[in-house]
């Protein structure tokens, strides 16, 4: 199981932010957290990778005990997941070869042509090959998520966390990010994990789908039970 929480609570200092929070995600599956802004999605999200705590009865995230999660831990738990921002974070006035041999010479990435076989990889599973001299400022919005796409790929990760990766795009780019997606956890045993608040994706790519809505986190049956059916 890649990620297994089970009456999981999150907290924002005094506040709760998600109450009795329980999901599992097993390898290349689809899941959706849906919700309106501030719905708790991207809190959520960070307990993933260790960056809000947690607290509660179970918390595992690839073999890693979230309950007990120390920040030593981080550079092991990052190098076996990739995480897509909807502000991207890339370095503007870079390349995109630099801004993608910047991670693997910071995961211990030693041999340049392994580093330089490995960026062209990624960028022909995002269609970006002919990009990658470019400056990421120079790249549309939809290239630039493309490029994080990428980014988050390099080290074959078992766990990619998107948060709201359409939330800056138009309806085209941001159906692209998720057929992108939805590829990669088809031809591969990683599973993907969407935040956004935009209903029609499930639609599109099917998945299991939870909605973040008053301090829970809330199972949607109807499609889950629908893809049960199909399968």
């Amino acid at each position: 199981m890649t990620i297994d929480y089970k009456n999981i609570e999150i907290r924002r200092g005094e506040h709760p932010v998600l109450q009795n929070v329980t999901l599992q995600v097993g390898e290349r599956e689809m899941v959706y957290l849906l919700g309106a802004v501030g719905s708790g999605k991207t809190s959520l999200l960070k307990t993933f990778y260790g960056e809000v705590p947690c607290e509660g009865e179970k918390a595992m995230v690839l073999d890693f005990d979230m309950l007990r999660f120390r920040t030593q831990q981080q550079p092991a738990l990052r190098r076996r997941l990739g995480i897509i921002f909807q502000d991207f974070r890339l370095m503007p006035d870079r390349s995109v070869f630099h801004n993608l041999d910047f991670v693997l010479r910071a995961t211990d990435w030693k041999d340049r042509d392994a580093r330089e076989q490995r960026i062209r990889e990624v960028l022909e599973m995002v269609q970006l090959e002919a990009k990658v001299q470019h400056r990421t400022y120079e790249l549309s919005g939809g290239e630039q998520q493309r490029v994080c796409i990428a980014r988050a790929l390099l080290n074959k990760p078992e766990l990619i966390l998107a948060d709201e990766p359409t939330g800056n795009l138009d309806n085209e780019n941001g159906e692209m990010i998720l057929a992108i997606l939805d590829e990669i956890r088809r031809q591969s045993s990683t599973a993907v994990v969407v935040s956004t608040h935009n209903l029609q994706w499930p639609q599109y790519f099917p998945g299991t789908v939870y909605h973040c809505e008053e301090g829970r986190l809330e199972p949607e049956t109807r499609i889950t039970e629908q893809r049960e059916e199909q399968g």
